[in-house]
């Protein structure tokens, strides 16, 4: 009898605990679900205010375009001068001003390149490719390029062309050593910003080149004559301008003054684009799983720079959630979009602190749904 006793206690006990998990089961399922409801819901109204916020001011893009190039061209023209008078060393320091101003100036392109910067795609065509003779970046390529990404960005069936080369866990695996060396190369950031981001800006973007890496395997490319006449274009214009200030100005004083802004502004803009879609709780998916709209708002990060100027120089492209959702928006109206919605201000922002942790995320873990260092690979060994 005690036995059977010991039994009855031991089974209600079971049950009990049995009854306990389902219950806490189905709550914790009824959270999800809720937490699921109410994320879709703000992404809705997300979708809906960013709506409101398109669509250029022209006042407001001729004014931040003189002024921002008559900034750096007076910068440039100093810093010129200073060299021709033989203070090199003053004119050394000018130059990473500069370089911010010239971030400015790129940001400015780029708005031209979605179509946002001015309602005229001439004068949007028009500008965008004048300062491509500033950031030595051919327009008509890097716009088509860009564009690309967007439409694609979180997409792991569609990475290529315009962003940063993002491998799985088990794509990499599947490398043999020489592309895995190759791709941790490339993801170093030595390699890629110290080094890369010069090399890119003045002699790769001299080149019709659009391909896939070699140990990227999932990569939409564009064609040679897609990009040739960009490339030849703007090739053709910087051997002419330079070629000009160079015999008019002296070649060392115009080298000393275009040669550290634009590598300065290289530097800058390849951290920038980076840490842009390159960090832990980042986005990535496979049809028909991915979303736009969710690739853009969960995938793009709020860089938070706490400085105006900061944010002043780098065309508030820190928006990049809102950028990506609404390309249409031009840069100076990023900040308004923010502020007038709660949904967007509750979502995280990325620290210039806590963005450095970005620097050792290289790959996608599709299992757990992050962006993982290298040495994640040895815990799963």
């Amino acid at each position: 009898m005690r036995f059977c006793s010991c039994m009855t206690f031991e089974g209600l006990t079971l049950l009990h605990s049995v009854s306990a998990v389902q219950q806490s089961a189905s709550a914790m399922g009824a959270h999800i679900a809720e937490a699921a409801r109410e994320r879709a819901a703000s992404l809705r109204r997300i979708v809906e205010h960013c709506k409101a916020f398109q669509g250029a001011q022209l006042s407001r893009s001729l004014s931040q375009a003189g002024v921002t190039l008559a900034i750096y061209v007076g910068l440039m023209a100093g810093t010129v001068f200073l060299a021709r008078v033989g203070e090199w060393g003053f004119a050394l320091l000018a130059t990473p001003l500069a370089g911010g101003v010239l971030v400015k100036l790129f940001t400015i392109q780029h708005d031209c390149g979605h179509g946002s910067y001015f309602r005229s795609r001439r004068a949007n065509d028009a500008l965008g490719f004048l300062i491509s003779m500033l950031t030595f970046t051919p327009y008509g390529f890097w716009r088509d390029a860009h564009n690309r990404h967007h439409a694609g960005s979180g997409d792991l069936d569609r990475r290529g062309v315009g962003a940063v080369d993002t491998l799985t866990i088990e794509e990499f695996k599947a490398l043999s050593p020489l592309n895995q060396f190759l791709y941790r190369a490339y993801r170093n950031m030595i390699v890629m910003i110290f080094f890369g981001a010069p090399v890119y800006f003045f002699l790769l973007q001299r080149l019709p080149l659009a391909g896939a890496m070699p140990f990227a395997e999932t990569y939409h490319g564009l064609k040679l004559r897609q990009i040739w006449k960009s490339v030849v274009a703007l090739n053709i214009a910087l051997v002419a301008v330079y070629g000009t200030m160079g015999a008019v100005l002296g070649w060392g004083p115009v080298a000393l003054a275009v040669l550290p802004t634009v590598t300065i502004a290289a530097w800058i803009g390849t951290w920038l684009f980076f840490v842009q879609h390159q960090y832990e709780d980042a986005y990535w998916a496979r049809k028909p799983e991915w979303t736009y709209a969710e690739a853009a708002v969960y995938g793009s990060s709020h860089y938070h720079l706490p400085a105006p100027i900061l944010r002043w120089l780098t065309g508030n492209i820190g928006l990049h959630h809102i950028h990506h959702l609404a390309s249409g928006i031009p840069n100076y109206r990023l900040p308004e979009c923010y502020r007038a919605s709660d949904d967007l201000k509750a979502l995280p922002k990325m620290t210039i602190l806590s963005s450095f942790k970005c620097a050792s995320l290289a790959l996608w873990d599709e299992a757990n749904r992050k962006m993982v260092p290298f040495r994640a690979l040895k815990a799963m060994a």
